[in-house]
């Protein structure tokens, strides 16, 4: 895979990515809003899944798991502008704005596809990535430009931008139950259900009686199994989908636990 980046300042850059595929489990710590130059992309999540491609603009809300599988084409390279929006930035443009969000229990990806207010903000940031000297405040104003257009495309906006709350204390068994498919460190599931690495092994063992990586490993070959033999998916998206990092692990994972290939199994049905 060949990445490139090119950035205004941190929390804006040019992403481009030319190779067949690029996949990662993600837990996004900055709100993110993306829009498509070229390319595709395929966000996982646990109850839904997104496409998007050449022209869409979407935000991803901070905090939530999902696996990212992006994809050159027409000939053309995975290329997006992205532009993050810290809690500490959005926490000095709320200052002064008497607002009083709403908690939201799972904040959902926001679609702004192709709209002209929000591509316009975010194609001026195009020029800028070929410049050497960029003035300090440009980066500041256009992420501010930004965060007022989308406030005005969508009223409940407000409620995911302006809350600044860290995961509290939850249901660790439900939480896993729902996320086992994210390959991510314990630390992070840690985070996410409000505990410490050393209670969260603590807790996991009581509520599921196993090891967390010996857990996730059978709920992710169950999964797979799942989904060849009844979604009649193919073995390399379903390896992704469940939270396996690459084919061969998969296949070698699967076939000591049911006794045959995935690829054979498809074969059979």
């Amino acid at each position: 895979m060949e990445y490139r980046a090119r950035y205004i300042t941190e929390d804006i850059k040019l992403s481009s990515y030319d190779d067949k595929f690029f996949k990662s489990d993600i837990m996004f710590e900055h709100h993110m809003l993306v829009w498509f130059l070229s390319g595709e992309t395929k966000i996982v999540q646990a109850d839904a899944t997104y496409f998007f491609t050449k022209g869409d603009i979407f935000l991803i809300p901070r905090n939530q798991l999902a696996t990212i599988i992006n994809y050159p084409k027409d000939g053309q390279p995975h290329k997006t502008v992205v532009m993050h929006l810290s809690t500490n930035r959005l926490q000095h443009f709320y200052a002064a704005r008497n607002i009083k969000p709403l908690p939201l229990k799972s904040p959902k990806i926001f679609s702004f596809s192709r709209h002209p207010l929000l591509e316009s903000c975010l194609a001026s940031l195009i020029p800028y990535f070929d410049m050497e000297d960029i003035p300090g405040d440009i980066a500041s104003l256009k992420i501010t430009e930004a965060i007022s257009i989308l406030r005005t495309l969508d009223k409940d906006i407000d409620h995911v931008l302006a809350n600044f709350e860290e995961p509290g204390k939850i249901n660790l068994a439900d939480y896993m139950e729902k996320n086992f498919m994210f390959n991510l460190p314990l630390e992070k599931f840690g985070y996410l259900t409000g505990r410490s690495i050393s209670t969260f092994k603590r807790d996991f063992k009581k509520a599921f009686s196993s090891t967390p990586q010996r857990w996730l490993t059978q709920k992710r070959l169950e999964l797979a199994h799942y989904q060849l033999t009844e979604k009649k998916k193919k073995p390399l998206d379903v390896c992704y989908e469940v939270g396996f990092e690459n084919l061969s692990h998969f296949s070698f994972a699967f076939k000591k636990q049911f006794g045959i290939a995935p690829s054979q199994l498809v074969e059979q049905q």
